[in-house]
């Protein structure tokens, strides 16, 4: 804490704009790097470390209801084989949308793993398969937020994100249709309600935006070359060109960690210019993944990876599975106690 309270101050009297810029938090699938990810219990926990934003992946049931999941397949987070031994397709995966919301309800949760030998991708995080929990809906996340909010005077916004929607109309449904539905539902409509829309396809965020009329905050999210999430060409999508595409349609890019800082040391730490082409176009820049527990190897602590991305590279939010320390370092940043 003393060495947070020290960058405060210096960050202040060096970057003074930086402290009045406005600064976001995010809950990178709910607080999980202490609960299992995307359960409510986790969604409450990150509500009750004052995170600016929760983040809700979603994927569609057998019915066409949106659920929270980060995969199309249950088989990394749940009991779905032992339970369900027969529903695997022929890769030996168990896609979420094979399974109806009654039979999804039906899974315990635990954290994520390698479904090819059983141990967590996090050793040191929640105990597996301890204590009960589930996989929820959309809605029954915005229902649980907005009640949060409610009882505790707080206004936690969302930040649901769209998987892979062309998959999913390789299956016969409509993923973006069937969550903007939802969110209108909940009061989710404009850019003045306090959510963001994200999505890696860039051919989807342009639907979304013209075909289906969505007129909230919308984010293109920028996968690396391998992360096999849509066929959209990222390394043009992060030219000059491919920017301004973005910024007819988004508010904003939501890069990974090396689209913005690269090096595989403190000695080869270099900074891109994305964030400040993407600022020259208005375009808001919210990093992701901010892990305590797996960090790059230019940085020591979250806390000077908080301080690589907020002071010197400028970025206007982060994801991180650890929330408390990102509203932590923030705070610093304002001055406040």
């Amino acid at each position: 804490m003393k060495f947070l309270t020290t960058l405060a101050w210096g960050l202040f009297l060096v970057f003074p704009s930086l402290v009045q810029a406005q600064k976001i938090v995010i809950a990178h699938r709910g607080a999980s790097g202490y609960l299992p990810e995307h359960t409510l219990a986790g969604v409450a926990m990150a509500h009750a470390m004052d995170a600016d934003y929760i983040e809700q992946d979603l994927v569609l049931s057998k019915e066409g209801v949106p659920v929270v999941l980060h995969d199309i397949y249950l088989d990394t987070v749940s009991d779905v084989a032992k339970r369900f031994p027969d529903r695997k397709r022929q890769d030996g995966r168990f896609y979420a949308i094979d399974f109806t919301l009654a039979e999804i309800k039906l899974l315990k949760v635990t954290e994520r793993f390698d479904p090819r030998d059983g141990r967590p991708v996090f050793e040191n995080r929640f105990p597996m398969w301890q204590a009960a929990f589930e996989i929820p809906t959309l809605e029954e996340e915005l229902q649980l937020i907005q009640g949060l909010n409610r009882s505790t005077g707080k206004q936690t916004g969302v930040y649901p994100e769209i998987k892979k929607p062309a998959w999913h109309r390789e299956q016969g449904q409509d993923i973006s249709r069937s969550v903007l539905e939802v969110l209108r539902r909940y009061g989710y409509r404009a850019k003045t309600d306090r959510f963001y829309l994200q999505c890696f396809d860039f051919d989807e965020v342009k639907r979304i935006r013209h075909e289906l009329g969505y007129r909230g905050n919308l984010i293109q999210l920028i996968g690396t070359r391998d992360s096999g999430e849509s066929s959209t060409d990222y390394d043009r999508l992060v030219t000059v060109a491919g920017l301004q595409e973005v910024a007819k349609v988004a508010d904003g890019i939501g890069p990974a960690l090396p689209h913005v800082v690269t090096g595989a040391s403190k000695a080869s730490l270099r900074f891109t210019d994305l964030v400040g082409r993407a600022h020259k176009l208005k375009l808001q820049v919210h990093a992701y993944t901010f892990r305590a527990d797996a960090l790059p190897p230019y940085a020591d602590s979250i806390e000077e990876l908080f301080h690589l991305f907020f002071a010197q590279a400028h970025v206007d939010g982060v994801f991180t599975d650890h929330p408390d320390q990102g509203v932590a370092f923030v705070r610093l940043l304002a001055g406040e106690k």
